[in-house]
């Protein structure tokens, strides 16, 4: 999984590459840095 760390908060819906199930991600970065993420399954 690729994040831009140029942009400071991110949510987005990405396929799993294993399985094909959705996954919600929520990244917060700054400096460049990731300081938080998470990634929930979305069950359907």
């Amino acid at each position: 999984m690729l994040v831009d760390v140029s942009v400071s908060q991110q949510t987005y819906i990405e396929d799993c590459e294993v399985c094909c199930n959705p996954i919600q991600i929520h990244v917060h970065c700054q400096g460049g840095a990731i300081e938080s993420f998470e990634a929930h399954s979305i069950e359907q």
